[in-house]
């Protein structure tokens, strides 16, 4: 990838979307289990999830390695999966206790850190680097499905490409930047909810003079009307 078509599309998204404020959450911790429940489910769910917790004030690491685990499941039953979920939250949460918290995590490298979460089981990849970015403000670039499918229909990756290759991908091109990793990966998650859908809506899409799947149906369009471009 260019450094310079990867920037310009962060400036259309900009442009297009404006700031996105990401990630939304009152505290770091909040931020990293909305990104252990945002695994396989919409954001709307995860919300629910957390105000469940919030409401039994158990929004905390403590709380949540001491709560039974059919009791945890069920305050998190919205988020889906949540059998399963709860066991990954416990598993987190005994982690993040047994560290100290978020003042003994801050203190590590970003490569130690990453590895750490990386050893829990049930934190994979993009929830690490959901974490590092957004509650640790790491300078880490999430990859997910949005970033796949918007860059693969732009022609500037296949989209099957390992995660970690990717990511190293878009880290070169746009240098280790926070803001930019910040805003750019909450930008592509709001283009792929408007426009970059499963089945694409092209009307509205700000990358359309750079996208040759919208050329392509564009120009199918036009022949199936027996038209042409000028």
């Amino acid at each position: 990838m260019r450094p310079h078509i990867v920037r310009g599309i962060y400036k259309q998204l900009f442009e297009s979307h404006g700031r996105q404020d990401w990630w939304p959450a009152d505290s770091p911790f909040e931020v990293m289990v909305g990104a252990v429940l945002t695994q396989n489910t919409a954001w709307t769910n995860v919300e629910k999830a957390i105000n469940n917790l919030k409401t039994a004030n158990c929004l905390d690491a403590n709380a949540i390695v001491a709560m039974p685990n059919p009791q945890l499941a069920e305050l998190i039953r919205p988020s889906g999966y949540f059998n399963l979920k709860a066991e990954r939250l416990k598993n987190f949460c005994v982690w993040y206790v047994e560290q100290g918290q978020f003042q003994g995590l801050q203190s590590m490298t970003t490569g130690c850190l990453r590895h750490s979460l990386l050893a829990i089981k049930g934190i994979g990849p993009e929830t690490a680097d959901d974490m590092l970015l957004y509650a640790f403000m790491r300078p880490v670039f999430v990859i997910d499905a949005y970033t796949r499918r918007t860059f693969s229909r732009l022609g500037l990756i296949k989209g099957d490409e390992d995660y970690e290759d990717l990511r190293h991908s878009f880290e070169s091109v746009l240098g280790p930047d926070l803001e930019v990793f910040n805003e750019y990966h909450a930008l592509i998650v709001r283009h792929g909810k408007l426009a970059c859908t499963k089945k694409p809506d092209c009307g509205p899409c700000c990358l359309q003079a750079l996208c040759p799947t919208y050329a392509e149906s564009s120009q199918l369009q036009l022949s199936m009307t027996g038209e042409s471009k000028p």
